[in-house]
C-alpha cells in the first residue's frame, strides 16, 4: 500500500504561486487597523472556496465538506473537512488568517539603479508593490506571504491535494480559515465566534496546530503582554529659564529608569525559560511617547510614555514603584544643574501616574506531554533535519483563548520571522515546501494506532 507521502505528493509550485498572487491581490483590502482600515476577508475566502467547493459534497461532488461561516458581512471564515473513516479521531490545522497588516507601498526598497527624474528630484521606482506578488526565485514577495496569506495558500493547497487523490485516512483531516487575527480584541468576528458557536468542538479530540508562525520550527510558549501608560505631569514654562519649570521628559526618563531597574531586580528569569527555550526573560520597555505640543522652546506640563511588559503579575508591583517615586520624587535623579522636580516656593511637585488601559494578555505554554507535540517535533525533525522548539516573549491570545477552552493547541508556520510585519515581506517556497511535508507527516504519524 502507497504511503500518504506517496499517494498525495509534493506542493506543486505553479498551483501555490498561482493561489498566492490572487491572495495577495487582495491584501490591501484586508488591511486590519480599525477604524480606518477593516478587512473584507471574504475577498479572500472567495479565492479559497475557488479551489475547494470544486471538490466538496455539496457542489462538486468530491469528499470535502465546506463551510463559509459568516457573523459579520463580508468578514466570514471557511472550515473544510476531509471525512476520516473513525469517529472521534481528528487532526486540524488552524489559525490561517484572511487579514493582514498595514503597508505603505512608499516604504518597501526601491529598485537599485532604476529611477526617473522629476522637476530635478530623482524618483525611485519601487522593486515591487505590497499588494501584488512578486516572484523572485525562491523568494515569494508581498503584504502577507509569511503572514499569514502565504500559509492560507499552502493548507489550501492540502485540502486540495486530499481531495483530489482520496487517501484512506482514519482520521478527519480539518482546515479552518480565520478572520480576525491582526485585531482579535474586536470580538465577534473569527476564531472567537466559531469556538462561542461550537463549530470547532470537534477538534478538541484531537491535536489542533495554529498555523501562523515562523522558521519551521514548533513555536512552543508566549510571555504574554501587558500594556502600560507611565504619564509625567510637571509645569510648563519657557525653556530659557528651565529653573521655573518642572520638566516631565526628564522626570518621565529618569521614572522609567528607575522603574525597569526595579523591575529586572524584582522579576528575575523563570527556571522554566530555558525548557521552553524563550529568546529572552520577562522584559519592561518604552514603545511610544506623546507630549501636548508646543514650541520648541516651550517645556510642556507633560508626557506620555508607552509600552509593554510580560505579564506575570506584575501590575501591582508596577503601582507600588510608581508609589514610591512620587512620595521620594526630590529624591529622584535630575538632568543638569537647574533641573528639578519639585518648586518648594510654589508648593508644586511633579507626579507620575501609571495606567493599564489595554486588556492583558496571558502567555501560553504548550504541553510538552501531548500527542500532538510529539508528532510536531517527529515530523519536523524528519523534514527540515533538526528539531529546536522555542518560545517568545510576545502575545497569540487567540491560542490561550483555545488552551483554556480545552483544545490541545500546537503552534508552527513557514514564513520568516526576520519579516512578520516588515517592509519587504517575503517568505521562501521551499520552506512552504518543507512545512506542506511537516502536515502530510503528522497525518501519516496519526494513523499509527500506536503513536
Amino acid at each position: 500500500m502507497a504511503s500518504l507521502k506517496e499517494t498525495i505528493g509534493q506542493l506543486n509550485r505553479e498551483s501555490y504561486v498561482s493561489l498566492l498572487g490572487k491572495l495577495i491581490g487582495e491584501a490591501k483590502f484586508v488591511q486590519n487597523n480599525p477604524p480606518e482600515l477593516v478587512p473584507e476577508e471574504d475577498r479572500v475566502a472567495r479565492h479559497v472556496l475557488d479551489v475547494l467547493l470544486p471538490h466538496s459534497t455539496s457542489t462538486g461532488g468530491g469528499p470535502l465538506i465546506v463551510r463559509h461561516v459568516s457573523n459579520v458581512d463580508g468578514r466570514g471564515n471557511v472550515i473544510v473537512e476531509y471525512p476520516g473513516t473513525v469517529d472521534g479521531r481528528i487532526v486540524s490545522f488552524v489559525g490561517c488568517h484572511m487579514d493582514v497588516v498595514t503597508a505603505n507601498p512608499l516604504d518597501w526598497v526601491p529598485r537599485t539603479g532604476i529611477s526617473r527624474f522629476c522637476l530635478g528630484r530623482r524618483i525611485e521606482r519601487l522593486d515591487f508593490d505590497p499588494f501584488s506578488l512578486s516572484v523572485d526565485g525562491d523568494k515569494l514577495r508581498g503584504r502577507g506571504t509569511t503572514d499569514c496569506l502565504g500559509h492560507v495558500a499552502l493548507v489550501t493547497e492540502l485540502m486540495r491535494l486530499l481531495a483530489e487523490t482520496r487517501p484512506c485516512l482514519k482520521s478527519t483531516v480539518v482546515a479552518v480559515f480565520i478572520a480576525n487575527e491582526e485585531n482579535s480584541s474586536v470580538a465577534g468576528v473569527g476564531v472567537d465566534a466559531l469556538v462561542k458557536d461550537g463549530l470547532l468542538d470537534k477538534l478538541k479530540h484531537g491535536p489542533l496546530f495554529w498555523i501562523d508562525t515562523a522558521d519551521k520550527q514548533p513555536c512552543i510558549g508566549t510571555g504574554g503582554m501587558l500594556p502600560w501608560k507611565l504619564r509625567a505631569t510637571g509645569k510648563l514654562f519657557h525653556s530659557g529659564l528651565p529653573h521655573k519649570a518642572i520638566n516631565p521628559l526628564e522626570m518621565a526618563m529618569e521614572a522609567l529608569k528607575e522603574i525597569q531597574l526595579r523591575f529586572y531586580r524584582d522579576f528575575s528569569p523563570h527556571p522554566r525559560e530555558q525548557v521552553y527555550g524563550f529568546a529572552t526573560p520577562s522584559t519592561m520597555k518604552p514603545t511610544q511617547w506623546s507630549y501636548p505640543g508646543g514650541g520648541i522652546n516651550q517645556i510642556p506640563a507633560e508626557c506620555t510614555v508607552s509600552g509593554d511588559c510580560s505579564p506575570r503579575d506584575v501590575a501591582k508591583k508596577l503601582q507600588e514603584y510608581v508609589d514610591d517615586i512620587n512620595a521620594n520624587i526630590e529624591k529622584l535623579d535630575t538632568r543638569g544643574p537647574v533641573s528639578k522636580y519639585v518648586l518648594p516656593e510654589e508648593n508644586l511637585r511633579g507626579r507620575i501616574t501609571i495606567s493599564f488601559d489595554g486588556d492583558m494578555v496571558a502567555g501560553v505554554a504548550c504541553s510538552l506531554d501531548s500527542q500532538g507535540y510529539h508528532v510536531l517535533c517527529k515530523a519536523t525533525e524528519e523534514v527540515v533535519g533538526y528539531v529546536k522548539p522555542y518560545s517568545i516573549t510576545g502575545s497569540l491570545p487567540l491560542i490561550r483563548e483555545l488552551q483554556d477552552e480545552g483544545f490541545d493547541v500546537q503552534t508552527s508556520g513557514y514564513g520568516l520571522m526576520s519579516t512578520y510585519h516588515a517592509k519587504n515581506e517575503y517568505c521562501l517556497f521551499s520552506d512552504m515546501c518543507q512545512g506542506f511535508q511537516v502536515f502530510v507527516s503528522i497525518i501519516s504519524q496519526l494513523e499509527d494506532d500506536s503513536v
